[in-house]
């Protein structure tokens, strides 16, 4: 359905010189555009997203792409899990299409937490086939009535024995339905807010867990509200100790929270490059709308967002991955200015369009529906400045 709104060239690769990276990142774009420009991702049916996102899934997985989302140890590409790389992955897969990003972003998120605080026998479980495509994976967190406030999670767990028995409700699942694992977080109550939640694995084959919901959004991907009723699982799947789940959740949401930024770059940078495109070929008052210095002025604007979005981004991937620092600030800066700079991007360029921009099928229309649930997932964009706002009194102090 979708397979003629692939880009027809790969994106700009300017900022790759940017000291920021390294010559294993231009290899790796390298590789990721040749993959894309051979028809890796095959053919993309937006009506079936179930059905793309598993058969993206494997084709991830066989190309060897999916091994940037877990440790070498188990398969992966590097010792520890590269922003920088996950950022390149993302940006170049949003670049080419959503869902494709969606299939490789939920790989790594599902299992961050496993890779992190896992059993050695979790991770040889599960690791290994999610980098080879062969497993899909969830991260379940948000609940009806604690999305932004997860100290307001009302899903428990509790021990018995050698298992523990869940029960609750999850909504706004990605990969919900067609996940193989789920990364869970419920509350287990060692104490109040989030000290008192702990991360488990639960397979989606488990009695006692369901798929109470499918959830339509306005851009199709899988998503699910999802129930445990008397959902017994080994004690073993228990994530690091009793308690430290939020903490689980925070880290494993700012290893990923930086490819986030990178997704909405994708799709910021395929709207501005359409958009030149679509100026220079529209011929309008005896010239083309390139040659209007209002149309020159609109691009020039467009231009400058992106690349200070990617600065915010690819400087937040690097002090992970080189200086070893924390990022809880900086991933938040990227993410905000990232998504939102990203959505008025599109929507310049849809304005660029005009009357074609908004009819469904066409590149920008579609952009502008995915673009809109990243200024939202991972921690809206008011989170960002109440946690940006946070770590500045943090510092102060």
């Amino acid at each position: 359905m979708a397979a003629h709104l692939m880009p027809t060239s790969a994106p700009a690769r300017d900022h790759l010189d940017w000291p920021f990276f390294a010559e294993s990142h231009r290899a790796l774009a390298a590789e990721l555009d040749a993959f894309i420009a051979s028809g890796g991702l095959g053919e993309i049916d937006h009506g079936n997203a179930d059905g793309a996102c598993k058969k993206l899934v494997a084709a991830l997985g066989q190309a060897g792409i999916l091994r940037h989302c877990v440790p070498a140890a188990f398969g992966g590409a590097s010792d520890m899990i590269d922003s920088r790389s996950l950022c390149l992955i993302r940006e170049t897969l949003a670049y080419a299409d959503g869902l494709a990003d969606f299939a490789f972003a939920m790989q790594g998120l599902g299992t961050g937490a496993i890779s992190l605080s896992g059993s050695d026998e979790l991770k040889q479980a599960i690791l290994p086939k999610i980098a080879r495509g062969q497993l899909i994976s969830a991260f379940a967190l948000t609940e009806p009535e604690a999305g932004s406030d997860v100290a307001a999670m009302s899903t428990a767990a509790r021990r018995d024995g050698d298992t523990y028995v869940l029960d609750g409700e999850k909504v706004f699942i990605s990969n919900g339905g067609i996940a193989d694992v789920y990364t869970v977080f419920a509350r287990t109550g060692e104490a109040l807010g989030t000290r008192g939640i702990s991360a488990f694995v639960v397979y989606a084959d488990t009695p006692g867990f369901s798929i109470a919901e499918r959830i339509e959004t306005i851009a199709p991907h899988p998503l699910a509200r999802v129930r445990f009723d008397n959902c017994r699982i080994p004690a073993s799947h228990l994530l690091g100790e009793p308690g430290e789940g939020f903490k689980i959740a925070m880290r494993t949401l700012d290893i990923f929270r930086p490819s986030v930024a990178a997704a909405a770059l994708g799709f910021a940078r395929r709207a501005l490059d359409e958009a030149v495109a679509h100026a220079k070929s529209r011929k309008m008052f005896g010239a083309t709308l390139a040659d209007l210095p209002t149309a020159q002025s609109t691009l020039g604007e467009m231009a400058t967002a992106i690349d200070a979005a990617s600065l915010l981004t690819v400087r937040t991937a690097w002090r992970r991955d080189v200086q070893k620092l924390p990022i809880t600030r900086e991933a938040a800066m990227a993410k905000m200015t990232a998504t939102e700079n990203a959505q008025w991007v599109i929507d310049q360029a849809l304005q660029l369009f005009g009357g074609r921009g908004v009819r469904v099928g066409e590149i920008t229309e579609r952009l502008y529906r995915e673009i809109r649930a990243l200024r939202i997932y991972e921690g809206a964009t008011e989170v960002q400045k109440l946690i940006i706002g946070r770590e500045l009194m943090k510092a102060a102090r």
